[in-house]
């Protein structure tokens, strides 16, 4: 077949060969994930394959490249994956990993549904390809989440696919802190932060059992040395008593600015599966509830969205950067925004652009990390929260999230209330606008798009002012309008 399709259309194709994968025959009750594999050679032609399509527990990539196309020279050709693929020393030997048969087909360009959830292998089959000079591209959110819920088996069963992986270490290294800690001892790691993560988990072993520690091991929180286990870093930072004296960029600094002036600061160096619950306590304790005079009824609310802060925080600590060590997460509370900036751009491929459109694909920088919050219900299994931030500020009638890049920290700001959108604009353009065009930013900035009739409807205007406002708010560079005729929409552009 000769490809016409774009790469949208592709990543579609491979999702429905994907649904053509046929499970392995297992006594052990372990789902088979779901693989479809699209190629498209220089010359345009489209072949496809399926996980076990021609042999029970054949992976897509290896019976498309090796059992439908060994021999064939496919220099150049374009992948398309709905799994990561396996990273070297995720197999046992002799078997030769797909990210590996990727790179000696001389493949130019990958497109990658979503992580291999297995915390030992998630994104390394993105590096290696990356490594070698391939350009690596994610799926389409959404397709992600159709790929997820299409494998909802496959991924409840992450930690034991870990304990499938290869015991020796892995040819990928992501970061140091996967090694282990120099003078860490297993003695470091708190027992109360390992009761949360065992409570929460819902995990059957007793903390410091043998086969508790074994799962430390298989999650890359410890490593085995002559006979010893020792933490690694990862394993510090979730779990260690004191991980700031291991790492300076540990932890959070939190600080509230009050309307008075005044300021109050606090350093939560804590293990990191401790640091959202006592924020959360700290914040509630500086900033009690405040009433809502909005309504006929006076009722009080809490003075933050705990939700969505409890989500930008775990988010920071999970994806931050650790090779940044100047640099630590923090967190700021004014009177209009929480502010919680992390150290480091977005993993590649994702850009601050996508994060901002709420579209980023799901990818996560440290696996260790949010395998761990995932597992005791502090984040998204794959993603990086937008859909969340971005429900909840709807929800709330709040000015959706902004994020924006400040070197060297991704900053990511919530608002505190309707009146807070004032603050996501300009003075000068701030003062340009009515009373009535402050009203309608206030309602803009809680949308990604709308209609004029939506507007209108809204903040009950007259049709002709509402275009009016329209019109002013591009002009202001605030708002691109999208489509013609019925079709037109417009689309919020955060400054």
């Amino acid at each position: 077949m000769k490809n016409k399709l774009n790469n949208r259309e592709l990543m579609e194709m491979a999702v429905e060969v994907m649904r053509q994968s046929v499970p392995e025959p297992r006594a052990d009750g372990k789902a088979s994930p779901k693989v479809g594999a699209v190629l498209v050679k220089p010359d345009g032609t489209v072949e496809t394959a399926c996980r076990g399509e021609l042999r029970h527990g054949d992976h897509a990539e290896f019976t498309l490249l090796e059992r439908k196309n060994r021999g064939n020279k496919l220099d150049g050709s374009t992948l398309f994956a709905t799994l990561e693929p396996c990273a070297p020393g995720a197999r046992r030997d002799p078997k030769v990993d797909c990210a590996e048969r990727i790179c000696l087909a001389r493949i130019k360009e990958v497109w990658i549904g979503i992580q291999d959830p297995d915390p030992k292998i998630a994104r390394k089959g993105v590096a290696h390809l990356e490594q070698n000079g391939i350009k690596v591209h994610m799926f389409d959110r959404d397709l992600q989440e159709v790929i997820e819920k299409e494998n909802k088996d496959f991924l409840a069963q992450a930690n034991e696919r870990a304990a499938e992986a290869k015991k020796g270490p892995v040819g990928i290294i992501l970061s140091d802190l996967e090694n282990k800690l120099p003078a860490a001892v297993l003695a470091d790691f708190s027992d109360e932060a390992l009761a949360i993560y065992r409570e929460r988990a819902k995990i059957a072993e007793v903390v410091g059992a043998s086969e508790f520690n074994r799962r430390l091991l298989q999650q890359g929180l410890l490593k085995e040395d002559k006979g010893r286990l020792l933490p690694t870093g990862f394993g510090i930072l979730l779990f260690g008593k004191e991980p700031r004296r291991a790492m300076r960029q540990a932890g959070l600094l939190a600080a509230i600015h009050y309307p008075n002036g005044e300021q109050e600061r606090k350093e939560f160096d804590e293990p990191a599966v401790m640091i959202p619950d006592l924020l959360e306590k700290w914040l509630k304790d500086k900033l009690p509830n405040v009433v809502d005079r909005s309504k006929m009824r006076r009722e009080e609310r809490p003075a933050l969205p705990f939700e969505m802060v409890r989500e930008a925080v775990v988010n920071a600590l999970i994806h931050r950067d650790y090779d940044i060590k100047g640099g630590k997460c923090q967190l700021v509370v004014t009177k209009d925004t929480i502010t919680v900036k992390s150290p480091g751009k977005p993993p590649p491929p994702i850009t601050v652009e996508q994060l901002q459109s709420f579209t980023a694909p799901m990818l996560s920088r440290n696996p260790e990390l949010h395998f761990v919050f995932a597992r005791i219900g502090m984040a998204e299994e794959q993603g990086l929260g937008l859909g969340s931030l971005r429900d909840r500020a709807q929800e709330l009638r709040l000015p959706l999230p902004k994020y924006t890049w400040i070197a060297p920290y991704l900053v990511l700001t919530l608002y505190r209330s309707a009146e807070a959108a004032a603050t996501t604009l300009d003075q000068d353009v701030l003062k340009s606008l009515s009373k009535s065009e402050q009203k309608g930013w206030q309602w803009i900035a809680t949308k990604e798009t709308m209609t004029s009739i939506e507007y209108a409807e809204a903040l009950k205007l007259p049709y002709r002012t509402a275009m009016n406002h329209l019109r002013g708010f591009q002009e202001l560079g605030l708002l691109e309008k999208i489509g013609s005729g019925r079709a037109t929409e417009y689309r919020i552009l955060r400054p």
